[in-house]
């Protein structure tokens, strides 16, 4: 298992390489995704910041419109479309920028994040960096290095339950989003594995 301080001298590596570089950091629902980036920013300091996939969640209207409300957080339930050029417009040193998910309204909110164009690394964090169906197969090509994050099986599905919990679903409705939409999404992303620069196994904040 990579413990954090073997990822934090990885990320160093990116941020020290002179140029602009893009780290994706992928997996599984509820794999720690968001919490390794925060670590990583948090010992980088104003060498790195991070862009989440999530920000390009489609609004909660669009999903109703596409009778997708009941799979949000599935591929086709993003604009892969925006995340993609945003990531160009980044690999390019533009300064912009991004938007971020607010788990609290379930509504990404625009320009939230700004991008400027010293920082040297940007982590971008999600779970399908690196699937290879279209169009989501552009991602990859865009990233200088590519994490997959896979801890215990068990501890991920209890942390997926936890947040449904905290941001409002009741014990049942959580376990019943996370055996019908989370693993769902989780098998979808399994095989992506194979396709990262480096798996870490467990979890490198406990490490």
């Amino acid at each position: 298992m990579s413990s954090l301080s073997v990822l934090v001298e990885r990320a160093q590596e990116l941020a020290d390489s002179g140029q602009r570089r893009l780290l994706g950091i992928t997996g599984p629902p509820g794999c720690g995704k968001g919490t390794v980036a925060d670590a990583l920013v948090q010992a980088l300091g104003s060498s790195a910041l991070v862009v989440p996939m999530d920000g390009f969640h489609l609004s909660q209207a669009e999903l109703r419109r596409l009778g997708r409300r009941d799979r949000m957080g599935a591929p086709d339930t993003f604009d892969v479309f925006g995340y993609v050029d945003l990531l160009r417009r980044i690999r390019r040193r533009e300064p912009v920028s991004a938007p971020a998910f607010d788990r609290e309204i379930e509504e990404a909110v625009p320009d939230a994040i700004s991008v400027p164009a010293d920082v040297p690394l940007v982590i971008t964090e999600g779970n399908y960096l690196l699937l290879d169906t279209e169009p989501w197969d552009s991602v990859a090509g865009l990233l200088h290095e590519s994490w997959f994050l896979a801890p215990d099986h068990g501890v991920r599905v209890r942390r997926l339950v936890a947040r449904h919990v905290r941001f409002g679903k009741t014990s049942p409705q959580a376990h019943e989003w996370v055996s019908r939409s989370d693993e769902r999404n989780a098998a979808l992303v399994a095989p992506s594995r194979s396709r990262a620069d480096l798996v870490v196994e467990g979890d490198p904040t406990e490490a």
